[in-house]
């Protein structure tokens, strides 16, 4: 759990910005990739990235701009990059500017539970990263590069002078 918004916003801005060269590298096409019938597309779970956390953090108190959750996912991998620039900007300065350290000890209710406010943070977090997963997959899947969020990629290993690891 964090126990200063420092802490906090440093590991936030380091996440997003791994989430951020991830929605930077997608493309109109690979937008509709789907894991199997049935399942939502490539492009809503980036859109989901950008948007539904909002309800997580509203709920913890922060205000901040982010398009709705109702709205459907644009078709342009363009501005679902820009959309979660936006939103994490507005996260990171609602963060700076509306929460104090003794405030993550505060009690909410999310999800029909008690968290403290840093708890909540520590799994908005989470939530982010487990999403980011499902979006590199479905990215390997439409054909997409991948980067590695700690640690090389397969992509990435010739880059840094060392041979892939065997399968």
């Amino acid at each position: 759990m964090f126990t200063t918004v420092e802490s906090f916003i440093n590991q936030y801005q380091q996440e997003s910005a791994t989430t951020q060269q991830l929605l930077d590298a997608l493309t109109d096409a690979s937008l509709q990739q789907q894991q199997a019938e049935g399942y939502r597309p490539l492009g809503f779970i980036a859109w989901h990235l950008v948007h539904n956390d909002r309800g997580m953090l509203l709920a913890a108190g922060l205000k901040f701009a982010a398009p709705s959750a109702s709205s459907n996912p644009p078709s342009e991998a363009a501005v679902v990059a820009d959309a979660y620039r936006s939103t994490t900007a507005g996260i990171l300065e609602a963060a700076r500017t509306q929460l104090t350290d003794a405030k993550l000890q505060e009690v909410v209710n999310m999800f029909g539970q008690q968290w403290t406010i840093s708890e909540t943070l520590f799994a908005f977090l989470k939530h982010e990263i487990h999403h980011r997963g499902q979006l590199t997959i479905l990215m390997r899947q439409a054909g997409v590069p991948v980067i590695g969020a700690y640690g090389p990629a397969k992509e990435q290993w010739a880059s840094i002078g060392m041979p892939v690891p065997a399968i």
